[in-house]
């Protein structure tokens, strides 16, 4: 097997499952060491989190990644069992093929080629993985992680994220930025009683239909060059005492907005209520920034990957700010450039998640050439 290829089995083979690593970055850890490279283990809670650095000064260059997976869903829906790769007509399967074992294996390979070939190179070079990404809160991976580079005052000029970024082939869409995400968790009050009686209830369900109608349906902004427009989603809906003569007394709603740089979280959470308000409703709202938006704009960071995917895929990327969230969101607050690019994402999260084998082959070497063009 190649060298990509051997190496994201090896940590497929381990199951990584959020927040557990499960050896994969001690794995990564020693083959950047065996080349000179600054090895620092950063634990917090249940999380395991790697800063692995070379050379020195400015500017600093970081891969960014994570070690943990989804769950795997049921085995025996897989053709294989999810944690053993597996070859089948020209592409590698198992959990964390796409998302993202491969991307790890491929810039952890990519900093200990151009470390050993280029010892003197300018400025540093440093990979972050973390085994929280995956995880509903993130709280103790790279969220953490930024925490302490700003105490310490950890500088990052460009970073280069693995996640699967592309749609049909390797390198075919860039994310340039992320949309922000803010959570709400609406709970209205009303009067529980006998269906038979409605002089004597107050049907929370009833209540909130109209509210969270008109939530659905109010354009939130018109978005703008770089960003679709906000969107809002449901995403559970929860009432009742599960008789069915008996009206319920609250009603809970959970939903998420994603949203671009024509809206604030402050802008959505006060519209937000004050629709609900205008309904009449008893009711309390608890929120939940998970991220705000940020855009790398044109500049030396996108110009090298721009470069690197047209000599190493032949393709012209295209800038794109779609897509959920990732890690990036807690990077671009220091101040650096930040792009996502890395395999395509059509099976991550899936059964039978899989990469094509002539993609893989080609991304350490995509992300080799994003270094070069900036540090080389």
């Amino acid at each position: 097997m190649s060298e990509i290829l051997d190496l994201t089995c090896e940590l497929i083979r381990r199951v990584s499952v959020t927040p557990e690593d499960a050896g994969c970055q001690s794995l990564i850890a020693e083959r950047l060491a065996r080349v000179g490279f600054a090895i620092e283990r950063l634990h917090y809670g249940p999380v395991e989190n790697l800063w692995a650095t070379h050379g020195r000064g400015n500017p600093v260059f970081v891969f960014l990644g994570h070690t943990d997976v989804v769950p795997s869903g049921p085995p025996e829906q897989w053709r294989s069992p999810p944690f053993e790769p597996a070859l089948r007509d020209g592409r590698l399967y198992g959990r964390g093929a796409a998302d993202m074992k491969s991307g790890v294996a491929a810039m952890t390979l990519a900093l200990a080629e151009f470390a050993a070939a280029r010892p003197a190179h300018r400025g540093t070079v440093a990979l972050l993985l973390t085994s929280d990404e995956e995880g509903p809160l993130n709280l103790d991976g790279v969220r953490r992680v930024a925490e302490e580079f700003r105490r310490r005052e950890q500088r990052i000029d460009y970073c280069v994220v693995g996640e699967p970024s592309s749609a049909a082939r390797l390198g075919d869409v860039v994310r340039v930025g992320r949309r922000g995400s803010l959570s709400g968790t609406l709970t209205v009050r009303g009067v529980q009683g006998h269906v038979a009686y409605p002089a004597q209830v107050r049907n929370p369900i009833h209540l909130a239909a109209p509210a969270l109608a008109e939530l659905a349906a109010t354009r939130w902004d018109e978005g703008n060059a770089e960003f679709p427009p906000t969107s809002f989603q449901i995403s559970n809906l929860h009432a009742g005492t599960g008789a069915l003569n008996v009206v319920p007394g609250t009603l809970e709603a959970r939903f998420n907005f994603r949203y671009c740089t024509a809206s604030t979280a402050a802008s959505l959470r006060e519209r937000s209520e004050a629709i609900l308000r205008r309904h009449g409703l008893d009711f309390a709202v608890t929120w939940e920034l998970s991220g705000e938006p940020f855009l790398t704009r044109a500049g030396a960071l996108r110009e090298a990957v721009r470069a690197a995917v047209r000599e190493t895929c032949g393709i012209e990327p295209k800038a794109d700010t779609g897509g959920g969230t990732s890690d990036a969101r807690f990077i671009a607050p220091l101040g650096a450039e930040v792009v996502e690019v890395g395999p395509v994402n059509a099976s991550i999260h899936q059964i039978d998640e899989h990469i094509a084998l002539d993609e893989l082959e080609l991304l350490p070497r995509l992300y080799r050439r994003i270094v070069e063009r900036l540090l080389a």
